[in-house]
């Protein structure tokens, strides 16, 4: 079992749940995060820290099959995080907005 990040952090990304991961399964894309499934251990610290609401074991419905092979996807092309950064300015006017998989989700990775 594994966590999954899911839409709600597209364009939030605020990187609280990467400052508790005792060990960095987290990736960084331009507008968002995943987990690698075959790094995470299942400690659950990262579900409660993510103000979006964007984090679910992979047993939660919102953890959809599609939602898990993105995570696998990209957090086996972008680039490791192991820091939190500033999340984007406008973070909070993006936090709950529906559909943002299909208008906004980038396939660039992030990082500097």
């Amino acid at each position: 079992m594994a966590y999954v990040v899911t839409d709600n952090c597209i364009k939030c990304k605020y990187m609280d749940c990467v400052e508790v991961c005792p060990v960095d399964c987290f990736y960084e894309g331009e507008n968002m995060l995943v987990i690698h499934p075959d790094e995470c251990i299942d400690c659950g610290v990262c579900e409660p820290e993510c103000p979006a609401g964007a984090i679910f074991p992979d047993t939660d419905p919102s953890a959809t099959p599609e939602w898990q092979a993105l995570n696998l996807k990209y957090a086996s092309a972008w680039p490791n995080i192991i820091e939190k950064k500033e999340p984007p300015a406008d973070a909070r006017d993006w936090d709950g907005v529906p559909g943002k998989f299909d208008r906004y989700f980038s396939k660039a990775p992030g990082g500097e």
